[in-house]
Formats: C-alpha cells, sequence, structure tokens
C-alpha cells in the first residue's frame, strides 16, 4: 500500500512538467514569432517602435484593451477588417498557421499586458451604474452619438464623415475606426469612450476620453446603443 501511494505521489509532479512544457513552448513560440515578425513595429516590449515614420503608428500593445481571444482575431483577419481605416496592421492568417498566431497572442497578451484584464475588471467595478429606464437609456445613448461621435464616426458608424475628408485637406489626418465591424464588447466600448484612445495604446489623440463630459450612466447608454445598434459583425 505504501509502495502505491509513493508511486501515485511521484506522478503528480510529471504531470504538471508536462503541462508546464507545453504552455512553456507556446510561449517561446509566441515569442520567437513576434521577434521575427512584429517587433519592428510594436517594440520589443510592446511599446511600439516610435522611429517609424508613419501617420498612425502600431499601438502599444502593453496596453491593449483587447482581450487574448480577440488579439487572435486581429492578428489573423488584420486591423482593416475590424474597423480600422488604415491598413498597418495587416493580415496575417496568410503567413502563419491558426495555432502560430494563438502563440503569438498568448506571448503579447502573457508578457506586455498580463495585467489586461484585472485592469479592466478594476475599471468596470468602479463605474457608476446604467441608467435604469431602457426606453431612456436608448434615447439618451441615440443622441449622445449623433451629436458627438458621428461628427467623426459618421451617422451610421462607418467611420466616413466631414470630419475625415477635412483632415485630409488640412493634413492632419483622422483615422476613426468603422464601429459596425469593431471587436469590442459593450463593456469595452464604454471604457474606451469613458478613457479614449490614448489610454488604451493609440499613439495619436483623435479618440478622446469623454469622462468629464459625460458620466458613466450616459457613456454606457452609449455603447449600449453602438453594440446593438450600430455594430453587426460578428466574425
Amino acid at each position: 500500500m505504501k509502495i502505491k501511494k509513493i508511486l501515485l505521489l511521484s506522478l503528480i509532479p510529471l504531470s504538471v512538467f508536462a503541462s508546464n512544457v507545453k504552455i512553456s513552448t507556446e510561449y517561446l513560440e509566441g515569442e520567437r514569432l513576434y521577434k521575427q515578425t512584429c517587433v519592428s513595429c510594436h517594440g520589443m516590449h510592446g511599446e511600439t517602435n516610435q522611429d517609424m515614420q508613419l501617420t498612425v503608428k502600431p499601438r502599444r500593445l502593453k496596453e491593449s484593451i483587447l482581450s487574448q481571444s480577440q488579439m487572435v482575431k486581429m492578428i489573423s483577419d488584420g486591423g482593416h477588417a475590424w474597423g480600422a481605416h488604415s491598413d498597418i496592421m495587416p493580415a496575417f492568417k496568410y503567413v502563419f498557421e491558426e495555432e502560430q498566431i494563438e502563440n503569438i497572442a498568448l506571448y503579447v497578451t502573457t508578457a506586455f499586458n498580463y495585467e489586461r484584464t484585472a485592469k479592466v475588471k478594476k475599471l468596470l467595478l468602479e463605474s457608476k451604474p446604467a441608467i435604469n429606464d431602457v426606453k431612456k437609456r436608448t434615447r439618451m445613448g441615440k443622441k449622445i452619438f449623433k451629436r458627438n461621435c458621428s461628427l467623426c464616426h459618421g451617422v451610421t458608424g462607418n467611420g466616413d464623415s466631414v470630419y475625415v475628408e477635412q483632415s485630409k485637406e488640412n493634413q492632419q489626418f483622422l483615422f476613426p475606426y468603422d464601429l459596425t465591424k469593431i471587436l469590442l464588447d459593450e463593456d469595452q466600448i464604454f471604457l474606451y469612450a469613458k478613457f479614449g484612445g490614448h489610454f488604451w495604446g493609440t499613439d495619436k489623440k483623435d479618440m478622446p476620453s469623454w469622462k468629464k463630459k459625460y458620466n458613466d450612466g450616459k457613456l454606457k447608454a452609449v455603447a449600449e446603443y453602438i453594440n446593438e445598434k450600430i455594430k453587426k459583425t460578428s466574425k
């Protein structure tokens, strides 16, 4: 009986070790592919290569709002497929296998943005509740979107607007997202609107923080409106 117990206990570290080796292998493969391909734009530590002479610089991955599963989709399909008007972030599904893309996303979220989930949860817990009245919330979200968001994102949310065309003329170049295609869920849209794009890793500050103009309840109404009435795709 004692010998059997010893044998059983001896198997536990082996199974844990095998699991750790598998995870470590995936992580290391992701690291290798990242340094081989992504580092030239996003930097060694996900901080972005500031020397790149681009109108829209790559995002700071260490501050990204995307979850690991969303990161897989972004790497696979490229930024344009998920609403970006610039083609800086290409689709790597034509370069890497699905498993390789998953390994890159694992490495990025683990090495650079491991606090992302806790950060999002904390900010959501600290936020004020949404407006209880559904009809009032819907009217409020639509009204604020039409008044403010549509100026850049367009009335339908597709990213085409007068401001965008004017920005081309004055050489400022605005690149608002096509909100009909975005990856973000309702909570993420709320946090993005509240804190602005720069807070979540964009170099430019085209997407401002709206927390000083609108309270959490109103911003959550906008997020709900975008999520339910504007966003159309879920690949």
